[in-house]
């Protein structure tokens, strides 16, 4: 019978690491018979009068060190020596979380997989967590973390007719504020974690409620120590646990088991665990899991439970520097993402429409690529070099199938657009994945045509456009290229021409030359020797948030001595070296957008920044190439401000939260504001960005001129899976991250006093998820020019999923699951609009609530409230 493999010990630094590695018992440990062989004997009296949960598990990185195929079969190796554990021990109870590693091991030994089947019927196997992966619980979008649990938790379901009610992530480096809300979605009323520990944290408390911006709570406990231990003897994983914990809880959980290559728990461990019991060394030790655990602790009522601390924040700090690491796996997440979500929407429409059956399978599979690959070390960045190739080869395949679906909808969708012929004229129809309208500029490529073309709208009106270049480098004058301003309906398309020859266009509100960018709206100036913003007026109340800001401080070019992770890293907020500005062009001056490219560089790297201000937007957009040849160094691109007094609100998944300003490297999703005063008047400042996770906001200093300023760290280069406190010999030979060409975007967002009114969350969906323009034939249809199939209306509620139902329909097919949230904190009504099937959903939202219907497809039929396992609300697991 297999015992585990011992070769990689917890993911810690410190003394425990020289803990030994025998299964033989410590010098220290009592000998002789176990046990398991000896008739049951009182503790001593003096025996602590508490209870120690010992936690058996194994805690299983499918990717770290190592490539996946290798955590693919160590989750078999690891499933069979708990199974022969359980054979040895009848006492010995299995705590497992991360779904995948089920599904592997059902897919590669069926029979193993039903041994596990019986023991989880027994009580014996405990399967918790309910999400797919361990993921990083800063980076994903919201719906990523429904999809977690979606797939997750019916997994559970299907094959053990038993849900996890625990959520377990003990490994991730930081925890959001909305995961109490999703947990409770999900069916799971308590949360496990390890990370970040007590030293690094500004909570003591092992056990606590965690309450979300909505009200929805879990018990908390912050795992002390480590959640693994070594193959032996169990006491220095006990002492060091208690050493932590709070004792007078009475209760406590330690958890035990060779852990990160797996392993799992040891009979070294468990003959230990016997023996100390018997002995009464620390008091009562039980084997146990983290559900009887919880339920122990409910039992206790209401007067103990009130008595607990309620926390309302996220859970910070362990390794800042893995939200900037590995610039790459972020990018491809993000489109992933997107992709998966659009494809879903999308595949819903022309299901209702046109009874083209809604792909399950392939968005499931593609999901579940997204899903594994936000593990928490490969979407951190701190796995190896190799697994990287693996990751965006998977993540290529969620968006190869994710554009499939998409391209075959619209295409059903185009052929049933009514589009008259007209002579020399090119349809074209712009798709927006979004469920409100959306104006935009779209850039399209077009087959050539000599004497230029202009756009007008489907019903012949003029269209503000103008030329832009070409992606194809070519002589012969085949493509074209042009930019022009769609107004497309919510979640729905509209039709535009391309007719020939160029014709006059009324005059522009822009001006641009290399020192001033203005429309109606907005004036931008820029410093002719920094090559940045010193002036960025909003016209309709005058306010300049970025007056006579300091242009060397907009790039921070710095040492980065920190390893992959950023461990023990608070702030990189540091003095930074200026690249150095080479040139300021104006690429384009036209009656829809004006473009200014600025050009930087710094040793073997470069930086271009191009503005762009379409004729009548209030929104400075920045397209970002960069060319990162630097080692263990980072650039932070800053955005000092002429701000007074001001706060911090950061985007997270599902929500917001207000931190200090400090200058704290923070996790955010696509979107941080600094708000406060301009000579007395209220005025803010939100960047928008694509990509980037990672930043600060830092208070005004004698340093930097008293300018408040948000930083993003655009790029770190450290060593592939650096974990200090490994020193790098100087004569090594290493691989760097980040080398070479990376693209993102951002956006500056002036506002008087009220990030709400912005309406950044939607700025950064549409910044990630453009709309799409194809070219169309001209055939009647059944369908007009413009069309939407849903819409949230724009306002405060948010409509982040549309998709088909996981369960069947009524008729075979699929109803559908309409999700919203609450983003403004407030409660308040809203109106989705389902044109799709001809219905109106009138709902009421709590502040930052979430929430989920069943739509079904007959009017008629009712409108149900579910979970985000899409189970209704008062119904059982599977129902």
């Amino acid at each position: 019978m297999r015992e585990p493999r011992v070769t990689n010990a917890p993911k810690s630094v410190g003394p425990e690491s020289n803990a030994p590695k025998s299964n033989a018992p410590m010098a220290n440990a009592p000998s002789g018979p176990q046990p398991r062989d000896l008739p049951p004997a009182p503790r001593p009296r003096a025996s602590p009068d508490r209870t120690l949960h010992m936690i058996g598990n194994a805690h299983l990185d499918p990717v770290w060190l190592w490539p996946w195929q290798e955590g693919y079969q160590e989750a078999r190796a690891t499933f069979k020596s708990a199974i022969d554990r359980m054979d040895e021990y009848p006492d010995f109870i299995f705590t497992c979380d991360q779904i995948v590693l089920l599904s592997w091991v059902e897919e590669q030994d069926p029979k193993l997989f039903a041994r596990i089947q019986e023991r989880v019927a027994e009580g014996r196997w405990v399967n918790a967590g309910g999400w797919w992966v361990e993921p990083d619980c800063n980076m994903p979008m919201g719906e990523s973390f429904a999809r977690q649990g979606l797939y997750g938790q019916r997994y559970l379901q299907s094959r053990f007719n038993k849900i996890a009610t625990v959520g377990m992530n003990v490994d991730p480096f930081g925890h959001n504020a909305m995961i109490p809300a999703i947990l409770r979605g999900q069916r799971m009323d308590s949360y496990c974690f390890l990370r970040p520990g007590q030293q690094e944290s500004d909570y003591a408390q092992t056990l606590f409620w965690w309450e979300a911006a909505d009200g929805s709570r879990v018990l908390g406990y912050n795992i002390p120590f480590e959640y693994g231990s070594p193959p032996g003897d169990v006491v220095g994983q006990t002492e060091k646990s208690l050493a932590q914990l709070d004792r007078t809880l009475g209760e406590m959980m330690v958890f035990y088991g060779v852990g990160n290559h797996g392993g799992g728990p040891t009979k070294a461990n468990i003959e230990s665990i016997h023996r100390y019991d018997r002995m009464g060394s620390f008091g009562r030790m039980t084997m146990s899991s983290p559900r009887d655990y919880f339920d122990e602790i409910l039992a206790r009522g209401e007067g103990f439970l009130d008595s607990l601390d309620v926390r309302r924040d996220d859970l910070q700090h362990h390794a800042p520097g893995c939200y900037s690491a590995h610039s790459g796996i972020k990018a491809w997440q993000r489109r992933a993402q997107f992709a998966a979500l659009s494809a879903e929407r999308w595949a819903a429409v022309v299901h209702v429409t046109d009874g083209i059956e809604y792909p399950r399978g392939q968005l499931e599979g593609a999901w579940k690529q997204i899903l594994f690959n936000q593990f928490h070390d490969i979407l951190p960045g701190s796995a190896i070099e190799s697994s990287y190739d693996d990751a965006r080869d998977q993540l290529g395949e969620a968006v190869a199938v994710s554009k499939r679906i998409i391209t075959r909808a619209h295409n059903v969708i185009a052929r049933r657009v009514d589009i008259p012929h007209e002579d020399g004229t090119q349809p074209v129809l712009v798709f927006n994945p979004h469920p409100w309208a959306v104006e935009t500029d779209v850039d399209l490529q077009y087959g050539g045509n000599p004497t230029g073309v202009h756009v007008v709208d489907g019903e012949g009106a003029p269209v503000v456009h103008q030329r832009s270049q070409s992606t194809a480098t070519t002589d012969d004058k085949s493509r074209g290229a042009l930019v022009f301003r769609a107004e497309v309906p919510a979640l729905g398309y509209a039709l535009y021409r391309l007719r020939p020859g160029t014709v006059p266009t009324a005059g522009s509100p822009l001006t641009v030359s290399e020192s001033v960018i203005e429309n109606d709206h907005l004036r931008v100036e820029l410093d002719p020797k920094t090559g940045w913003i010193s002036s960025l007026v909003t016209k309709a109340t005058g306010v300049d948030v970025m007056a006579g800001v300091d242009g060397t401080q907009h790039t921070q070019v710095c040492d980065d001595p920190t390893d992959t992770w950023g461990h023990r890293v608070v702030s990189y907020a540091w003095p930074g070296a200026t690249m150095e500005l080479k040139r300021i062009v104006v690429r384009e001056s036209g009656p829809l957008r004006s473009r200014v490219r600025i050009e930087r560089a710094w040793g073997a790297s470069s930086l271009v920044e191009e503005l762009i201000l379409s004729h009548d937007s209030g929104v400075l957009r920045v397209n970002v190439t960069l060319d990162w040849r630097e080692q263990a160094h980072l650039l932070k691109l800053r955005f000092p401000t002429s701000l007074v007094d001001p706060t911090a609100t950061y985007e997270i998944p599902y929500g917001t939260i207000e931190r200090p300003v400090d200058g704290a490297e923070e996790p955010g999703q696509s979107w941080v504001d600094l708000t406060g005063t301009v000579d007395g008047e209220p005025a803010g400042l939100t960047v928008v960005t694509t990509n980037k996770h990672a930043y600060d906001v830092s208070p005004g200093s004698s340093d930097n001129g008293n300018q408040p300023s948000i930083g993003v760290t655009a790029v770190r280069s450290p060593v592939y899976s650096w974990h200090d406190p490994r020193l790098l010999d100087p004569e090594g030979f290493y691989s760097f991250q980040d080398q070479g060409i990376q693209r993102f975007s951002y956006e500056l967002v002036p506002h008087a006093g009220d990030w709400r009114a912005a309406q950044p969350a939607r700025r950064a969906l549409l910044a990630g998820a453009p709309v799409r323009a194809m070219l169309e034939s001209f055939h009647p249809g059944d369908l007009p020019r413009r069309h939407s199939f849903a819409s949230d209306g724009g306002g405060a509620v948010l409509v982040t999923a549309i998709k088909g139902s996981e369960d069947p329909a009524a008729d075979g097919g699929a109803d559908l699951i309409v999700r919203a949230v609450e983003t403004t904190g407030a409660p308040g009504r809203a109106s989705i609009e389902l044109p799709l099937v001809g219905r109106t959903l009138d709902l009421e939202f709590g502040a930052n609530q979430i929430r989920t219907v069943r739509v079904p497809k007959d009017p008629a039929a009712q409108v149900v409230d579910v979970d985000l396992l899409e189970w209704p609300l008062d119904g059982k697991p599977g129902e």
